[in-house]
Formats: C-alpha cells, sequence, structure tokens
C-alpha cells in the first residue's frame, strides 16, 4: 500500500512543480536570468546645463544600443539650470530602461531632483542629497512664488514615483514650510532648507541603500557586475566644458574683438586677424558641442563680420555697419546657454578690447586704414604746383566796373579786366571804384 501511495504522489508532485515554478529551483534560475546584461554607469559630476543634458541623452542612447538591463547615474553635481535638470528628469523617468542613482558625493539643488526621478537611491558614505532652494545666475534666493511652486509641484512629484515622503521632498526647497516627523527622523523650521546625509536619507526614506562603490550598489541591486560599461566625456565635450566656462567664454570674445577689429583698422600684421577669427571659432565650437549654439548662429556671426567689412569700404551712412553690430551681438547672444551670462561676459570683452585697439591704434596710428582716406599730399612748388599769385600791387588802384557788381563781379583796372567782390553792396555799371583788399585771389573793391 505504501508502495502503492508513493507511485501515485510522485507524479502528482511533478505535475505540480511544472505548473507552477518550484520554489527555489525555476524562480531563482529566472531572477538571475533576467539581472544578466550589461549596465552602463553615467556620470552626473559637473553643474547641470544643456551640455550635461546632451552628454546623458548620448549615454542613454548607447546604452538602449548594447541591450542595457541597467543604467546607474553617478551623480556628484552642486545644481544648475532648471530647465535642463527638467529635461533629463523626464529622460531618467521615461526611460524603459530601469535606472538607479548612485550618489558619490553631493546630488544638491537640481541634482536631487534628477536623483528622485531614478527607480532607486543608493548613497555613499558621507554623500547629501537635498538643498534644492531656488536661486538666480548670481545665487541670490528667488523669492517669485508662481516659480517656487512650480519648482516644488516638479520636486513632489519625482518624490512621489516611489513613494517617498512628499513633504521632505517639499521641504527641500521651500523656506517657509514647517513640519515634523520624528518617526522619519527629520524636522523643518521656518527659515531652514532640508539636506540628508547618507544615514538621514536612509532612515527617511530616500535612500534604498548605503554602498561604497557603484559597483557594490549594482550588486545589492541584483545586478551583475561582469559587463559594466562607463561612459566618458569626449575629448569635445571636455574641450566644450573648458570653452563654455564664463570667465573663459569672456576672454574668447576679449581676444576674438580686439583681433577682428585690429586687423581691419590696421591690416597688414595678419596675425590679430587670425587669432581673433581662432577665439571666435573656439567660442562658437565649445557651445556647439554643449548644444547651445546652432548653425543660425554661425550664420549670424558671419553675416554681421561682412557687413562690418563692407562698411569700411560702402558709404552706407552707417547702416551696415549698425546691421552688421546688431548680427554680431545675435550671433554671439544666441550661441550661449545664458543671454544674460552671454550680455554680461560680452559687455566685458568689447570694454577691454577697446582699450586695447586704442592703444594699438595711437601706436600704429602710420598704417591705420584711415590714412587711405585723409589727403595727405602737399601742394608745394617742389612738387610742381603753382599757385595762383597775390596781386597785392592793386591795392589801393582805382577802375570802373563794367559789370554790375552784386556782389561780385568784373571790373576794369589799369586796362585789365579782372574778376573783383564788393564789401557787401550793389555796385552799377560804369560806377568808378577802388580796391581795398587783395587775399589770394580775391579782390575786394569799394564805390568811390
Amino acid at each position: 500500500m505504501a508502495l502503492i501511495l508513493l507511485l501515485l504522489f510522485v507524479p502528482l508532485t511533478l505535475n505540480t512543480y511544472a505548473d507552477g515554478a518550484a520554489p527555489g529551483a525555476s524562480g531563482a534560475a529566472s531572477t538571475v536570468e533576467s539581472h544578466q546584461g550589461p549596465v552602463f554607469i553615467i556620470p552626473v559630476d559637473h553643474e547641470i546645463e544643456r551640455g550635461l543634458q546632451r552628454f546623458l541623452e548620448r549615454g542613454f542612447e548607447e546604452a538602449a544600443n548594447y541591450g542595457a538591463v541597467l543604467i546607474v547615474l553617478e551623480i556628484d553635481t552642486p545644481g544648475g539650470l532648471v530647465g535642463a535638470a527638467e529635461q533629463i528628469g523626464t529622460m531618467v523617468k521615461d526611460s524603459e530602461i530601469p535606472t538607479a542613482a548612485f550618489i558619490k558625493g553631493d546630488a544638491a539643488s537640481a541634482g536631487s531632483y534628477i536623483a528622485l526621478n531614478a527607480g532607486n537611491i543608493i548613497m555613499k558614505p558621507g554623500s547629501m542629497i537635498g538643498s534644492a532652494s531656488l536661486v538666480d545666475m548670481n545665487g541670490q534666493r528667488v523669492d517669485d512664488a508662481k516659480l517656487i511652486s512650480y519648482w516644488k509641484s516638479k520636486m513632489v512629484g519625482a518624490a512621489a514615483l516611489n513613494d517617498r515622503d512628499p513633504d521632505i521632498a517639499a521641504g527641500m526647497m521651500d523656506i517657509n514650510l514647517e513640519f515634523d516627523k520624528p518617526e522619519l527622523g527629520v524636522s523643518k523650521a521656518k527659515g531652514e532648507i532640508i539636506s540628508l546625509t547618507s544615514d538621514e536619507a536612509l532612515k527617511a526614506g530616500y535612500a534604498e541603500q548605503i554602498a561604497e562603490t557603484p559597483e557594490e550598489a549594482i550588486q545589492w541591486l541584483g545586478y551583475s557586475t561582469d559587463d559594466i560599461f562607463r561612459v566618458e566625456h569626449t575629448g569635445a565635450e571636455k574641450l566644450s566644458q573648458f570653452l563654455t566656462n564664463p570667465i573663459i567664454m569672456t576672454i574668447l570674445l576679449f581676444i576674438g574683438i580686439a583681433g577682428v577689429v585690429i586687423e581691419l583698422l590696421i591690416p597688414g600684421f595678419g596675425a590679430p586677424g587670425v587669432i581673433g577669427t581662432l577665439a571666435f571659432a573656439l567660442y562658437f565650437f565649445g557651445n556647439y558641442v554643449a548644444g547651445f549654439a546652432g548653425a543660425e548662429t554661425w550664420l549670424l556671426f558671419i553675416l554681421g563680420l561682412v557687413m562690418l567689412v563692407l562698411e569700411l569700404f560702402v558709404p552706407s551712412f552707417g547702416i551696415l555697419g549698425l546691421l552688421g553690430s546688431i548680427s554680431l551681438v545675435a550671433g554671439v547672444v544666441r550661441a550661449a546657454y545664458s543671454y544674460t551670462n552671454a550680455l554680461a561676459s560680452l559687455g566685458i570683452a568689447f570694454a577691454g578690447a577697446v582699450v586695447v585697439i586704442a592703444v594699438v591704434a595711437m601706436i600704429f596710428k602710420e598704417r591705420g586704414i584711415w590714412n587711405r582716406f585723409i589727403l595727405k599730399d602737399s601742394l608745394t612748388k617742389e612738387q610742381g604746383f603753382v599757385p595762383v599769385s597775390e596781386k597785392l600791387s592793386l591795392v589801393g588802384g582805382t577802375g570802373v566796373s563794367i559789370t554790375p557788381l552784386r556782389p561780385a563781379g568784373t571790373a576794369l583796372v589799369n586796362g585789365e579786366r579782372i574778376d573783383v567782390v564788393t564789401e557787401g553792396s550793389f555796385i552799377s555799371v560804369n560806377a568808378p571804384i577802388s580796391i581795398v583788399k587783395v587775399e589770394g585771389g580775391r579782390i575786394v573793391v569799394k564805390e568811390i
């Protein structure tokens, strides 16, 4: 009976495991298989702007092309532009590839928003997340209620993606919010901004784990570390980051303006024109690679330069010069990531260039283009020019007007017809006159 029951039980058990996965066997194998594949680590390691956005877009595209199973954003950033952070956050949130944020340093300001859009947050000991209040380009706090409300909704929405406490996200940027959540280890008084350490974030539910390295975080998430790819900045992208620094941009604009204008005003050197053109090319190249500038900015700049050159040779009453200046400024400003920063850099560069141009013009004044429009030759006897002789001997002489003098006309003096002019009065024909003054070829008479 026991053998019969055993024979009946074994097929039943096998059928059960075939229909529903056997515990600890088929289910475990399925889990391991689903987490095998390339894992991409993309650094978010500098100020958030459109250049970083373009870099991340390239990283996500490469991850998709390689069939990545996980994207890890390695975050250490002080924040940056809200607009760029929104675009990056949307890209992270809508990614078909699972995402995780590994905060190895600071996920401050807009960096915290990007981290909250990831599927998981793992933090390195000593790192932080938060302090996301709005500030302007000068670092001054923004008090616009509409902007604050908008940014708060974005932060709260990002926190809600993974069921994180919305008040904490709001407290990271709203200085007027007050609450006390002892169960989460977070309290906020009015006037404070929340920033969480790794331990505080773990307790508050703003981090899932603490790990020393991205590889450790990847293992904790259940993914293989056999195929890890780190997306690095290309040489052009690194150069672009350097060239789009506000100080470097100002220096390039200064060199560009000074070099091109000196070459136009004092032609013949060649070097200032080449250096100035190269400086402008680097300015536009850096902003183009960073994603700020388009082809239209190059067109505006070249068109403006051509019109300024034409203004030197084609009389247009300043119209070409004005249009060329407007086109140049428009090209420079549109190429930058911030119109305010671009105008400030352009103003400083222009002021410095004016001083340098004035000094160079003084030193090389003999070679300036203005010499082409100034008659320098003297009409001297040595060069073959014979001036009109002054008939000073006629002063005091007398004669007769042979035409009406109104006030100019002709008179007969010593039997010679000469052109004369009165002191302003009218003298009729055949009136006696006397010569009172001779100035070069001008003979002044009066009626006797």
